[in-house]
């Protein structure tokens, strides 16, 4: 990917630090969840939480790591897919950007259209 342009970049590193407080924010709400399940016991209740933490810290190190102006855009399609940035911070950034976020995100939540052969057949194509 590209570099993202000084003004941007400015940006970004303000609207990382959101994105990594949201994120710590659900890891930790999921953890009180489990540890406040009545349901279980101690110990199963720390071993779900020690999977969490271990499922989320492989997670974490893809959408964060390397802070990079070469990586932001990538950063940023991975904090929009996350549901860690909003279209208020998204649209801060400039035009080009925004559209490019836009534009790699609706590739990848584009539902899949699966052709079925058969059908294909019948039509005669």
């Amino acid at each position: 990917m590209r570099d993202i342009k000084e003004s941007d970049w400015k940006i970004f590193k303000r609207v990382r630090e959101v994105a990594l407080e949201r994120f710590c924010e659900r890891v930790l709400d999921e953890i009180g969840r489990i540890g406040s399940d009545a349901t279980k016991t101690k110990h199963q209740r720390y071993a779900a939480i020690y999977r969490l933490v271990c499922a989320r810290d492989k997670e974490i190190n893809p959408i964060f790591d390397h802070l990079r102006r070469s990586t932001a855009v990538r950063q940023l399609f991975a904090f929009r897919y996350h549901n860690l940035l909003t279209d208020e911070e998204l649209l801060q950034f400039s035009p080009e950007l925004v559209k490019t976020i836009k534009d790699v995100h609706e590739i990848y939540t584009r539902p899949i259209e699966i052709l079925d052969e058969d059908e294909e057949d019948e039509d005669g194509e």
